[in-house]
């Protein structure tokens, strides 16, 4: 089982020199093809509704970069020099992928993904009838939940180092809007809408004005929150500047499917995605 080489991978992580080992070598190897097949995950939901990252995974990828060899890849047209190949098999897998579309070894898209000309990296998950739209990009060990939406050039972050931080997670049902931005461990719970041009850092301020007085929260988007670019001022030692932000503005409504009220929020807050 792939969890058993979670020692080797750490040993050769602490010590390279054990990857001229086999057994050493092969768990690393074992533990792509795992993460292709969707047998393993760089992090995944606990029964609490918490998020475990499993660190040795990240650090089987980190060794694969070392052991790989750059190759030649030919696909029609296209060719490409790089130590790790795409995925294949995508049509016994259930995923659209439409040219030029990319999916690096050792993601894993379940099936109902559509994959537009967009990119996802290695380590990473896609949930069941989620979309990639065009240009959208999903980083190295990103999770993305079931029936997301990506919009158009959507950028979800890469969290490779250090091996125990948490990646970039979105939840299920969630609606990122077009050209936002997710980096640096963001997690967005399930079924969040994020407005057109949103940019969450784990620094970026996200400021709940839904209610009577502001609430603060930092790297994490409560579940069904509806969310806008916002700024709020600043002093520093040169005057008052303006600060982006992310603005809270309201919930999407329980009461309604997630289809409808997934378009309910973005008419009843006029959200640009």
């Amino acid at each position: 089982m792939p969890h058993s080489h979670a020692g080797l991978v750490s040993e050769a992580y602490r010590d390279r020199s054990l990857l001229s080992d086999r057994r050493h070598s092969e768990a690393v190897l074992d533990t792509i093809a795992a993460l292709d097949r969707g047998l393993v995950r760089v992090a995944e939901p606990l029964a609490d509704g918490t998020w475990q990252v499993n660190a040795w995974v990240k650090e089987a990828i980190l060794l694969y970069f070392s052991i790989a060899a750059l190759q030649v890849h030919e696909v029609g047209p296209f060719e490409f020099h790089d130590k790790i190949p795409l995925k294949h098999h995508l049509q016994a897998a259930g995923v659209r992928v439409v040219p030029p579309g990319t999916a690096r070894y050792g993601s894993f898209l379940q099936p109902g993904v559509i994959l537009m000309p967009g990119y996802v990296n290695i380590g990473a998950w896609v949930g069941a009838g989620t979309m990639v739209d065009t240009w959208a990009t999903v980083g190295s060990c990103a999770q993305i939940g079931a029936r997301v939406h990506l919009s158009g050039g959507v950028g979800i972050g890469g969290v490779l180092e250090p091996p125990q931080a948490q990646p970039v997670i979105v939840e299920d049902g969630c609606f990122i809007g077009s050209r936002a931005i997710l980096v640096e461990g963001v997690h967005v719970e399930r079924e969040a809408v994020i407005g057109a041009n949103v940019v969450l850092t784990a620094s970026t301020a996200i400021l709940d004005v839904s209610g009577p007085e502001v609430v603060e929260f930092r790297g994490r988007i409560p579940a069904r929150s509806v969310v806008i670019p916002g700024v709020r001022n600043k002093r520093f030692p040169a005057g008052e500047f303006g600060v982006p932000c992310a603005l809270i503005i309201g919930k999407r409504k329980d009461s309604t499917d997630q289809k409808t009220s997934l378009n309910e929020a973005l008419r009843e807050f006029s959200v640009p995605v």
